[in-house]
C-alpha cells in the first residue's frame, strides 16, 4: 500500500495511492466525519471505467479447476489443501515480491505472476481461501512509517495481511457438485513480509471494501507517476466511491490536483482527508508543502515541526531524510541521517546501503564495500539480497580496473 509523501522540494510531493494504511483501531467508537462528496464535482480530469471489485477478486476457470484437482487428490481435506496452497504463496512470495513496481495485481494476475506486492498477494490468498470455503479477514499491520523511492517520488508504504479461519463445521461443493465436508477448526495468518511475521506488530481489522480502495489507490498512484492523469483520477475516484472513509485516497487525489496546479481544490481535499483521519501524517505533510508553495511558510513550518517531533525516533524517517540529502548532493548531511538511523536500529539494511552510497561517491570504496556487505547480511527479501550482491560484484570489478 502506498502513499505519496514529500520532505523537500526536490521531489514531487505525492501521497501515493497504496496510500498509507491509516486506520484507527478505535474507529467504531468515533463520530463518523462529514464527507463532502461535492468536492469531487467539476473535476478537471476525464473519468474512465476501472475494474470492478468482483473482477479484482475473481479466480479464472483454470485456477478454479486447479483447486478442484487439489481437492480430489487430497480426498476433500480442505484444511490440508488450504495449508499447502497458502504455504506455497508465502514461500514463493518471499523471493518475488517487488513492492510498488507495477505490481498491483488482481487475484488471477497475482496467481500467474507472484512478482506482486503484499496487497495483491493477500487478495489472491483471500480469493483462494474463499473458494475453498474458508473465511478471510484482512488486517492492517501497524508497521512503522516506511518510505521508498520510485521515479523521483517518495512513497510511504503500509502493510496488510490475511487471517484465514475455518468454521466449526461446514461444507462446500466442488466443480462436479460433490459435497466436501470438513470439521476440524483452523486459523492461519498469511503474511508475505518476513519482518512482519517475525516482529508481531499490532493489527486491526479492515474490510474488503477498504482493501479494494487500497487497490484502486495503488493503481491510481502508478498512473500518476507515469503522468497518466485521467487514469489516476479515475482510480482515486473509484477508491473514494467504494470507501469514502479511506483518508489516504482523498489525500492522494489532493496530490493529483496539486501537481496539476489546482491548489485551491487540493487544499480542500487535504482538509477532507484530515477530517476523516487527523493522524494521516502524509496528508498533513503534503498540506505543509502546499502552504509553502502558496506563500504561507509559517503555517508550513508549524506542521513540519510537529511531524518531525512525531517521526524523529523512526529510523525509516531518518533514512528518507538521508535519501533526500543524498539526492541533493549534501553528502555530509546524508551521512548524519543514515548514521542516526543505524543508531536507532542496527537491523535495517536500507541504512547501511545509504552509507555505502555516500562512501562510494566520496571515493571511499572499502568503506562502501563494508556497508554493502552489512546491507546484504541484514536484507530479508531475495530481490534485495541479489541487488546488493550485484553491486558488490560490480564494485569488485571496478576496483580491479
Amino acid at each position: 500500500m502506498l502513499s505519496y509523501t514529500r520532505f523537500a522540494r526536490r521531489y514531487l510531493c505525492s501521497l501515493l495511492a497504496a496510500s498509507t494504511l491509516l486506520l484507527s483501531g478505535c474507529e467504531t467508537t468515533k463520530v463518523q466525519p462529514e464527507i463532502n462528496m461535492l468536492l469531487l464535482d467539476n473535476a478537471p480530469f476525464r473519468q474512465h471505467e476501472v475494474e470492478t471489485q468482483s473482477s479484482i477478486f475473481a479466480l479464472d476457470a483454470n485456477i478454479r479447476a486447479t483447486l478442484d484437482r487439489y481437492l480430489d487428490r487430497n480426498n476433500g481435506s480442505n484444511i490440508k489443501v488450504a495449508e499447502q496452497l497458502l504455504q506455497f504463496l508465502v514461500e514463493n512470495g518471499d523471493s518475488s515480491l517487488a513492492y510498488m513496481r507495477g505490481a498491483n495485481l488482481s487475484a488471477s494476475e497475482a496467481y500467474y505472476n507472484l512478482n506482486a506486492n503484499c496487497l495483491s498477494l493477500s487478495i489472491l490468498a483471500y480469493s483462494l481461501s474463499d473458494y475453498l470455503g474458508f473465511k478471510g479477514q484482512f488486517q492492517r499491520v501497524h508497521i512503522p512509517e516506511y518510505w521508498a523511492q520510485t521515479k523521483g517520488y517518495s512513497l510511504l508504504t503500509g502493510h496488510v495481511n490475511l487471517v484465514v479461519t475455518q468454521t466449526n463445521a461446514g461444507a462446500r461443493k466442488n466443480s462436479d457438485n460433490r459435497e466436501v465436508l470438513y470439521t476440524r477448526p483452523a486459523r492461519v495468518v498469511i503474511d508475505f513480509d518476513p519482518n512482519s511475521r517475525q516482529q508481531k506488530f499490532a493489527t486491526s481489522k479492515i474490510s474488503k471494501e477498504r482493501i479494494t480502495a487500497m487497490f484502486y489507490s495503488n493503481r491510481g498512484a502508478m498512473h500518476m507517476i507515469n503522468k497518466e492523469m485521467d487514469q489516476a483520477y479515475s482510480y482515486f475516484r473509484a477508491a473514494i466511491d467504494i470507501d469514502p472513509l479511506y483518508s489516504a485516497a482523498w489525500g492522494n487525489l489532493a496530490v493529483l490536483y496539486r501537481i496539476n496546479d489546482h491548489n485551491a481544490q487540493a487544499e480542500s481535499l487535504y482538509q477532507q482527508a484530515l477530517l476523516i483521519n487527523d493522524e494521516n501524517k502524509t496528508a498533513l505533510g503534503n498540506l505543509a508543502l502546499l502552504y509553502e508553495l502558496t506563500d504561507r511558510p509559517h503555517k508550513a513550518q508549524e506542521i513540519r515541526t510537529q511531524l518531525h517531533a512525531l517521526r524523529k525516533d523512526n529510523p525509516y524517517y531518518l533514512i528518507a531524510l538521508g535519501d533526500e540529502a543524498f539526492a541533493a548532493e549534501n553528502y555530509d548531511q546524508a551521512l548524519k541521517h543514515y548514521r542516526a538511523a543505524n543508531k536507532l536500529s542496527a537491523s535495517i539494511h536500507e541504512g547501511y546501503f545509504g552509507l555505502a552510497k555516500v562512501y562510494y561517491v566520496q571515493g571511499e570504496l572499502e568503506l562502501s564495500r563494508t556497508f554493502l556487505n552489512r546491507a546484504l547480511n541484514h536484507a530479508s527479501f531475495n530481490h534485495d539480497k541479489k541487488r546488493y550482491q550485484n553491486k558488490l560484484e560490480w564494485l569488485s570489478a571496478t576496483a580491479k580496473n
